[in-house]
């Protein structure tokens, strides 16, 4: 399994009580075929209006899923506990760093 097939995706609802997506996966290049892509993200989008709220490279390859499934519950649980900003700054030390499995 990579998360070239598929991006691991799931909402989170913040204490002013938007909802954010919270996505990590392989990066969007139209010039670039997708099979050749390693460069996993980490964005949040804002549900309602789809704005994309912030977006960070990670230290994961596409063939991290156990590691990105960790990313994915550290960042949810930041946002909805209120412990974790919706913003690039607040996500790059995450990203930057191999969650514990």
């Amino acid at each position: 399994m990579s998360l070239r097939g598929e991006p691991l995706e799931q909402n989170a609802t913040l204490q002013d009580g938007r909802v954010v997506r919270v996505r990590v996966g392989i990066a969007e290049d139209s010039y670039i075929p997708r099979r050749e892509l390693d460069t996993v993200v980490l964005e949040l989008w804002e549900e309602r209006r789809g704005e994309h709220l912030a977006g960070v490279t990670t230290v994961l390859s596409a063939d991290d899923v156990d590691a990105a499934h960790a990313l994915l519950r550290e960042v949810v649980t930041g946002l909805e506990d209120g412990s974790l900003e919706p913003t690039a700054g607040a996500l790059e030390p995450l990203a930057d760093s191999v969650p514990p499995r």
